[in-house]
């Protein structure tokens, strides 16, 4: 996703609030209508859902629009938004039915029916963007519509499509206004979600204002929103300071996450168990010099987690050493138990053993935002230790223009955050290790593939943990990609808001409707 999809967690800490089956909001405070300004960093690629997969953008989706499932905050399991009920029909976990309710329309007042349902898969499918969301769909081979039932006949049993079902990639359009061959161009949102945008600049705002014809999960909208998009964590912080917002999320500076007060009466410091991650991506295609396991072995090797916790990110982050983070099933940490800091002794050794000439030239990109950029330029500095590697690092100022570029295999090496998308270990294997993934890196492993195959059959999730443990053994022998850290989610709001505690709470759902003027 910010990453790209950059979102947690059957087992993972998360701020609880409501029931399964729904929430209630209050309504917005006495004498202030004004909109609740929020600040981010995360980039908005696209409105189109078929076309997005990055968590800018489906922050925006989960306002704008409904998928047939959501998550309640602090919960794992999805429940009925667009639909009134879901569910799997026999015992193999291959035809997943729901009923859509009889009273959802757009914000334009059309009725919606099954057949939009069905079309929106349909385009998903058939559209296969670079940078959309169809590999979240690998599982899917056909949808059908019949009066207000929607059925997915699925190619394989996989227990983790409600959660799928439940992502932005299962964002309802209407099918009389989105192309079935191609995105549609404009900045133009036609959904049923709990706002409608009424005015977007890209990179700049988004207007958005309760949607009276939305009927769902949420009980009521209260505030308009208003979203400012900053390019750099320091731009956002001005704003902050400057009271130029009113509730920040995603990403204030390091140093400055580091010295927050959570007693301070004046700012309410919201922080939640996440399983943000981040990790130095490698390029694999023919061609690259990262083509050669031993070389980006080498290169893990030379990699000190704890350095970039510690000099970067301020204690900020914890040292990742697993493709599946801390808190989720199936965690384990076979990059520590191959190397566990800076080994340029090995790294040597390794580059020798296969016969590869030293320094190895390599290109390294990030996209601009955050840390990243003294990220970057700290993993030059581990890696050119003792003359191993020779790195040149190009800067993004646009993630889209970034995103592109990697999808397009200009960089060697690459970092990219990831938040996930939903409460799953899956959903940190297929998108990230599996044929075809997001990462884009030119990766595949046909055992992995298996592995994953073999994990989404088991509707009792606790019984993937040792799969999912062979899966990254051989993510680290095969080293497509280091992982960095993980950190905690924060939310900032100023005295006179409520409702920062619920913005972010580990689901992957944006809730700015949770905002309120007390």
């Amino acid at each position: 996703m910010r990453s790209i999809r950059l979102r947690i967690l059957v087992t993972c800490a998360v701020v609880s609030a409501a029931a399964v089956g729904g929430w209630q909001l209050l309504s917005a405070g006495d004498g202030n209508n004004a909109p609740i300004k929020v600040g981010t960093t995360d980039a908005v690629t696209g409105l189109d859902p078929a076309g997005a997969y990055d968590a800018g953008s489906w922050a925006l989706y989960s306002n704008l629009y409904q998928s047939l499932m959501t998550f309640s905050p602090g919960s794992a399991e999805p429940v009925p938004d667009a639909a009134s009920g879901c569910r799997f029909v026999g015992q193999m976990l291959r035809t997943y039915q729901c009923e859509l309710r009889d009273d959802l329309t757009f914000s334009s007042g059309r009725p919606i029916t099954a057949e939009d349902v069905k079309y929106s898969f349909d385009r998903v499918m058939h559209i296969k963007a670079d940078v959309g969301p169809k590999s979240l769909f690998g599982s899917l081979k056909s949808v059908r519509a019949q009066g207000l039932t929607v059925t997915f006949n699925l190619s394989t049993r996989d227990a983790t499509f409600p959660y799928k079902v439940a992502t932005g990639a299962g964002a309802i359009v209407d099918r009389t206004k989105y192309p079935a061959d191609g995105l549609r161009e404009g900045d133009a949102v036609d959904g049923s979600g709990p706002y409608v945008l009424k005015a977007y600049e890209s990179g700049v705002s988004a207007r958005l204002e309760p949607n009276p014809k939305y009927r769902g999960a949420i009980g009521s909208v209260g505030n308009a929103i208003s979203v400012r998009y900053f390019k750099k964590s320091e731009e956002l912080d001005r704003a902050w300071k400057a009271k130029q917002v009113d509730v920040t999320h995603r990403q204030m500076p390091p140093a400055v996450v580091a010295g927050l007060a959570p007693g301070d009466p004046q700012v309410g410091v919201h922080e939640a168990g996440s399983s943000e991650i981040r990790h130095l991506v490698f390029n694999v295609r023919k061609g690259s010099p990262m083509a050669g396991r031993a070389v980006r072995q080498a290169a893990a090797t030379l990699v000190d987690r704890s350095g970039i916790a510690s000099s970067i990110y301020y204690g900020t982050v914890e040292p990742l050493y697993s493709l599946i983070p801390q808190g989720v099933t199936g965690h384990s940490t076979p990059f520590f138990d191959k190397n566990s800091t800076h080994d340029a002794a090995r790294a040597e050794q390794l580059l020798l053993n296969a016969g590869v000439r030293t320094p190895v030239r390599i290109t390294l990109g990030y996209a601009l935002g955050g840390a990243a950029r003294q990220e970057a330029a700290e993993l030059k500095r581990q890696l050119e230790a003792e003359d191993l590697f020779e790195v040149r690092v190009v800067e993004k100022a646009e993630w889209a223009d970034f995103q592109a570029d990697f999808t397009a295999g200009k960089f060697d090496a690459y970092t990219v955050g990831w938040v996930m998308d939903f409460p799953d270990p899956d959903n940190f294997s297929q998108p990230l290790v599996g044929s075809g993934n997001s990462l884009s890196n030119g990766y595949a492993n046909p055992e992995i593939d298996r592995l994953i195959l073999d994990t989404q059959q088991f509707s009792d999730r606790g019984r993937t943990a040792d799969d999912f443990q062979k899966l990254q053994l051989i993510v680290a022998d095969d080293v497509p990609l280091v992982p960095l850290w993980q950190k905690k989610d924060y939310v900032l709001s100023g005295k006179d808001i409520s409702g920062g505690q619920y913005l972010s709470d580990g689901t992957g759902v944006w809730r700015l409707w949770a905002l309120d003027w007390l």
